[in-house]
C-alpha cells in the first residue's frame, strides 16, 4: 500500500509513528553493527598482527563503500520504494557481521567492513528518507536531530555494547557479531510490516548514474554545510581508525571498555547537540557547534600528547555535543528547501560529503602514522576543525522559512 506524506496541519497517524520508530531503530542498528568490531582492534593488533595503517585502510574502505552506495544507489528508493532498499541495507549489515566472525587476518576484516559500508550508505539514503517521510511535525528539531545524530548514536551504542561483551562475555570474537546480526534481521522483519511512503516508478536503472541531486534553493547553503560535515565527520574517522590505538599506546589502557569509552565519548553526545540545536537558529547552531568542535580538537591534541585519559574523554564529549549542534544546524539550512521527491537525493549528497570527510583524512593519517606519532596526527585534525570554525564564524547564515516543509 502506498501512503503519502502527511500534509501540514494533519495529525500523524499511528501507522506513520510506528514506521518512524521502526526506521529510527533500524538506522541506529545499522551503525551500531558498524562499530561492533572496534573494541576488538587491540586484540586483532596484538594477537593477529594487524597494524594501524591497516585499520585506517579498513576505515577508508568502509567510507568509500558508503559513498559508492550513496552516489550510485542512493536514489533507488525513489523508484523501488523506501522499504525494499532499507531492508536490503539491513541484510547487508547482517552479512557484514557474520563475515567478521572469522577475523584472524586483514582480509576478513576488510570484507566485513566493506559490507557494512555498503549497508551504511544504503541506510543513510533509504532509511533516512523513510524517517523524514514518516517523522512527526512536532517537535521541529526531531527530524534533523535523528537524521544527523542517529548514525553517531548507533556507533556509540554499538561500540559500548561490544566493549562490554568483549570484556565480560563468552566468545568475545563471536558473541557481539551474532547479537547484532540477530538485531538487524529483526529490524528487517519489523520494517517489512510498515507501510510504504512512495509509489514505485520507472527509471531505477537511470538512477544508478551518479548525480549530485541538490535542490536549487539549497545550493547556497551547501558549501559551508559541507565544511561542517567534513570537519565533524573527520573526527569520527579519527576515533574509528585510531581510538583503540591511542587508548593503548598514549593513554595507557588495553581494556576494550576503555577503547569503547574513548570512541563513544565523541559519538554519544551528538544527540544532545542535535536536541540543543532546536533552541538555536541554524546559523547560531553552526557557529556554536564548530566552536565546541575546534576547542575539542585542541583538547584532544593536548590530552594525547600528555597521556591524560580523562582530558581526552572530556574533550571528546565536548566535540560530540559540538558535532550534533553544527551538523543539525547545517541540516536545517538544507532540508527546508527539499520537496519529498528530492529528499533521498539530498540526503545521499549530504552523507557522501560526510563519509568523504571521514575517508580522506583517515587515508592521509593512516599513511602518515608510519612516520608520525598519533599525537602529531591528532594536531592535524585539530587544525582542520579550527579552519572550518573560522569559516563558519564568517559565513553562517539562516535560510528563509518555507511554510509546510522541513
Amino acid at each position: 500500500m502506498t501512503q503519502t506524506h502527511p500534509q501540514p496541519g494533519r495529525t500523524t497517524v499511528p501507522a506513520e509513528g510506528r514506521g518512524f520508530i521502526a526506521a529510527t531503530v533500524s538506522f541506529v542498528s545499522v551503525f551500531a553493527a558498524g562499530a561492533s568490531a572496534i573494541p576488538l582492534y587491540d586484540t586483532y593488533r596484538s594477537a593477529d598482527g594487524l597494524t594501524n595503517d591497516q585499520f585506517s585502510l579498513v576505515a577508508v574502505a568502509y567510507f568509500v563503500c558508503a559513498v559508492f552506495a550513496l552516489l550510485v544507489l542512493g536514489r533507488l528508493s525513489n523508484h523501488h520504494g523506501r522499504l525494499p532498499v532499507s531492508i536490503a541495507a539491513l541484510l547487508l549489515a547482517a552479512a557484514g557481521c557474520l563475515t567478521l566472525l572469522w577475523v584472524h587476518s586483514f582480509l576478513p576484516l576488510l570484507l566485513g567492513r566493506v559490507l557494512q559500508g555498503l549497508a551504511a550508505g544504503l541506510a543513510s539514503s533509504a532509511i533516512g528518507a523513510y524517517i523524514v517521510d514518516t517523522a512527526p511535525r512536532r517537535p521541529r528539531w526531531l527530524v534533523a536531530a535523528v537524521t544527523t545524530a542517529a548514525a553517531t548514536i548507533g556507533l556509540a551504542l554499538g561500540v559500548f555494547l561490544s566493549g562490554v561483551l568483549v570484556e565480560f562475555g563468552p566468545a568475545p570474537r563471536q558473541l557481539t557479531f551474532c547479537l547484532f546480526a540477530a538485531v538487524l534481521l529483526g529490524c528487517a522483519a519489523a520494517l517489512a510490516t510498515r507501510p510504504e511512503t512512495v509509489a514505485r516508478t520507472p527509471g531505477a536503472w537511470s538512477s544508478l548514474i551518479p548525480r549530485l541531486a541538490v535542490p536549487t534553493a539549497s545550493r547556497p547553503y551547501l558549501p559551508l554545510a559541507s565544511g561542517v560535515f567534513v570537519a565533524t565527520w573527520a573526527f569520527g574517522g579519527y576515533f574509528t581508525s585510531f581510538g583503540p590505538s591511542i587508548a593503548a599506546d598514549d593513554l595507557g589502557s588495553h581494556s576494550p571498555l576503555v577503547a569503547a569509552a574513548v570512541f563513544a565519548s565523541y559519538m554519544a553526545p551528538s544527540f544532545l547537540g542535535g536536541f540543543l540545536a532546536g533552541r538555536f537558529t541554524p546559523a547560531a547552531a553552526q557557529r556554536t557547534g564548530m566552536t565546541l568542535v575546534a576547542a575539542a580538537g585542541i583538547g584532544l591534541a593536548a590530552a594525547s600528547t600528555a597521556g591524560i585519559l580523562g582530558l581526552f574523554i572530556g574533550a571528546g564529549v565536548v566535540g560530540g555535543i559540538g558535532m550534533g549542534l553544527a551538523t543539525s544546524g547545517s541540516m536545517n539550512t538544507l532540508l527546508p528547501e527539499a520537496l519529498p521527491r528530492e529528499r533521498a537525493g539530498l540526503l545521499a549528497v549530504i552523507y557522501a560529503i560526510s563519509y568523504t570527510g571521514s575517508a580522506v583524512p583517515s587515508l592521509i593519517a593512516g599513511q602518515a602514522s608510519r612516520v608520525l606519532s598519533l599525537p602529531v596526527i591528532t594536531t592535524g585534525y585539530a587544525a582542520l576543525a579550527v579552519l572550518v570554525w573560522v569559516a563558519t564564524l564568517l559565513g553562517a547564515r539562516n535560510p528563509a522559512p518555507v511554510p509546510g516543509r522541513y
